[in-house]
């Protein structure tokens, strides 16, 4: 067991003074009893409230495999994978997903982590491989398990948990309340940690009705976009081809918009998040997939094209908004001919946008892509240091940069550029010549 002197060095390495009431009182559970369950709301720290135990947890002399999280979709994946390695503690973490190359991942696995992260699917699959051992996996943590039942991973998750033959620990993790428990997953009683409750009451979102007078609402949409002045926003619709169309939609009136679906592959959907992220996109137009579980920083503004149809969905894509002390405003878009939900209150203050044709201030930044990544072993001050040394950049000019395993993105300044491409074209970054160029939209389909 690790003492808690590592745990304050490791709040050191996170950046944070101390653990909140929920990630206390989760940890203490966690390390007592063997069966918990974490109800707590999106943004709240969930992630660190379970790896704080499980790195208390962990064995120093056992070089296999000692716990696995299950996580329904990469995105999240990557971001436990982030805060662990942030946490700067000695154990080796590796994710697995599809999507990834599996020879990537066999060989990761070859020297076994001691936190193993992967989607159901891909966790099976290395089972059947027998890509890792299993002897030593003693904790299982299943996180944001209601979106995985959502989804239909439950034949993958009872195999994965019917081959874990050692396990002690049971976490299950969740920012919706009232789930039935699947009996494969063994957790019987499991103390119940509810921190959703008090957090309903969210006083600080300012819910609004935006009345369209057509029928199709991207006129309406478009003015409302042009009254934020340029604030970003996330757009949710309930379909894949509304996402898609609305975002081409807004891009031809001159808005900075990307959209991101279940129904794109891994890299287009990593591109268009970076490219939100990092300030390059204004506007994401997306489905419920986005509500929960991805890494995007806190936004002022949450559009509703379309209600969902479950209450919950609506909460949890307000929870993008008006997290922790931030306000924020979600605005629901409405036609008279749509069915009337129940649970929504349609007495709410209507919002009157006005016609305009005063586009939003576009973007300060571009996305450059460059063609390597942690496997061609460049970091992020490899970068800087090229970027400013080489391409003549100054501080303010560059962005967010995020390095994948073969590909990198770095937020540049506009109007910096095209001087910054001329700058670098002959140049070599740690001694190798590297594709960098205006990253591409991430476009439909059909066109490309």
């Amino acid at each position: 067991m690790n003492t808690n002197h590592h745990s304050t060095n490791l709040l050191v390495n996170l950046g944070i003074d101390s653990l909140n009431e929920m990630q206390e009182v989760a940890q203490t559970t966690i390390l007592q009893d063997n069966n918990v369950l974490l109800l707590s709301p999106t943004g709240s720290g969930k992630t660190l409230a379970f790896l704080m135990p499980i790195f208390q947890l962990l064995e120093e002399n056992i070089h296999t495999v000692q716990c696995l999280i299950l996580v329904p979709s990469r995105e999240l994946g990557l971001q436990i994978e982030q805060v662990w390695k942030k946490m700067g503690t000695n154990y080796k973490v590796n994710i697995c997903y599809g999507g990834h190359s599996l020879d990537t991942e066999i060989k990761n696995l070859s020297n076994p982590p001691a936190i193993l992260i992967g989607t159901s699917g891909r966790i099976k699959d290395h089972l059947e491989r027998k890509s890792f051992e299993v002897e030593n996996i003693t904790t299982l943590v299943l996180d944001e398990f209601d979106k995985s039942l959502q989804l239909g991973f439950h034949e993958e998750m009872s195999f994965i948990i019917g081959r874990l033959p050692k396990l002690n620990k049971r976490v299950l993790v969740s920012a919706t309340a009232g789930i039935e428990i699947p009996k494969y997953t063994r957790v019987v009683n499991p103390t119940v940690l509810d921190f959703i409750v008090e957090e309903e009451e969210n006083s600080n979102l300012d819910i609004k009705l935006v009345v369209s007078k057509e029928k199709d609402k991207i006129n309406t949409l478009f003015q409302l976009i042009c009254t934020l002045k340029g604030e970003s926003a996330i757009v949710f619709c309930n379909h894949r081809d509304a996402v898609e169309r609305i975002s081409d939609m807004l891009n031809e009136k001159g808005i900075y918009a990307t959209f991101y679906h279940g129904g794109m592959d891994q890299e287009e959907r990593e591109r268009a998040l970076i490219q939100f992220r990092n300030g390059s996109m204004s506007y994401l137009i997306t489905t419920d997939l986005a509500a929960r579980g991805l890494d995007i920083p806190e936004m002022k503004h949450v559009i509703h094209y379309h209600l969902p149809l479950k209450e919950d969905e609506f909460t949890h894509r307000n929870g993008r908004t008006a997290r922790m002390q931030a306000s924020g405003t979600a605005y629901a878009l409405i036609h008279e001919s749509e069915k009337q939900l129940d649970y929504f209150d349609y007495s709410l203050e209507k919002l009157v946008v006005t016609e305009t044709t005063r586009l939003p201030r576009p973007p300060q930044f571009q996305t450059i892509y460059i063609s390597g990544g942690k496997k061609n072993k460049l970091n992020k001050f490899d970068i800087v240091g090229f970027f400013s040394q080489k391409g003549k950049l100054e501080k303010g000019d560059l962005g967010l940069i995020e390095v994948k395993d073969f590909i990198s993105f770095a937020a540049v300044k506009y109007g910096k550029v095209n001087d910054f491409l001329k700058n670098i074209r002959d140049e070599k970054m740690k001694g190798k010549k590297y594709k960098i160029e205006v990253a591409r939209k991430v476009v439909k389909k059909e066109e490309e």
